[in-house]
């Protein structure tokens, strides 16, 4: 009896082969405009807040901000005030499989990593940090699209994955003449990075994003503004039967998390792509990527 056993393409990977060495720190005191001001510069989700000795006290992320920016707390609150504690851990020889499931399990979107010495923090391990070493080895794959040989087209594109085989199939939407007092109790409470919005005749007509509603906090919106004002258009798609290495080439490039996912026409939104999703698929961007090996038995 022969099995196949399928095997993740992070299989074996530890999370030093995917971690940032770069970790944007803060003070307790620091003001919360100058945490977005951070964030936006080093387009990071969150800042490391840290006390004595440089030792980390808590976090501060974009979803933190939009939770002070709903409550109507002061843009000069200090970090302090609204950081999440004590910050998630894992430790350069763990292996990338199991950092994904800490993530997952505890609806973070980043881990920050220790080293020999457990209250010092030497790295970071995000989402996009994952997703870009499976773009790198789908690319590396012998069934990639940049290795078709003449006459093996046609298996080589029916292994490939699409966008459709790893999307959310649940589209979060607000109405453009909606609040961002709204916008925000629809993102947070579906735990999603971004809601599409939608006009009168119910097609797309813009996005936001958490990054769009820090910014606008930032820049002293009111949560009673229309999400019309402040949402980013066009809406970055890609189709379904797309490539998924394809669409994870577009975010990388752009960088962004997320694309919206339409069938057949771009104004039909069926799904949304994002980096998150792709993370936990753990398989590249090709079934070839996934293929194990053979075991032999009775």
């Amino acid at each position: 009896m022969v099995f196949i056993e399928r095997r993740s393409v992070l299989s074996g990977m530890l999370v030093q082969e995917a971690m940032r060495k770069r970790v944007i720190r803060v003070s307790r005191e620091t003001t919360l405009s100058d945490c977005t001001n951070r964030m936006v510069k080093n387009k990071v989700a969150a800042v490391l807040v840290t006390g004595e000795d440089d030792r980390p006290v808590g976090v501060v992320s974009k979803t933190d901000l939009i939770g002070a920016f709903y409550a109507d707390l002061p843009i000069e609150a200090a970090a302090a005030d609204i950081m999440a504690a004590p910050p998630l851990f894992c430790f350069l020889d763990d292996s990338l499989e199991s950092a994904i499931d800490l993530m997952h399990a505890r609806g973070v979107h980043r881990l920050y990593v220790s080293g020999a010495e457990t209250d010092r923090v030497i790295g970071t391990l995000a989402y996009p940090d994952i997703v870009g070493l499976l773009y790198r080895y789908c690319r590396a794959c012998g069934k990639s699209v940049s290795k078709v040989r003449r006459g093996t087209e046609d298996e080589t594109n029916s292994s490939r994955l699409r966008v459709g085989d790893v999307m959310t199939t649940s589209v979060r939407a607000c109405k453009t003449d909606e609040t961002l007092a709204e916008v925000i109790e629809e993102l947070t409470s579906h735990r999603c990075g971004a809601v599409l919005i939608r006009n009168p005749a119910d097609h797309a007509a813009g996005v936001i994003s958490k990054t769009d509603l820090v910014i606008a906090y930032k820049h002293g919106e009111k949560t009673g503004t229309p999400a019309k004002v402040i949402m980013r258009h066009p809406v970055l798609s890609c189709e379904a039967n797309d490539f998924l290495s394809v669409a994870l080439q577009q975010m990388l490039l752009k960088d962004v998390q997320r694309l919206f996912v339409y069938k057949d026409a771009p104004a039909r939104i069926v799904g949304v792509l994002s980096l998150s999703d792709s993370a936990r698929f753990r398989s590249g961007s090709c079934r070839a990527c996934t293929s194990g090996r053979l075991i032999v038995g009775v």
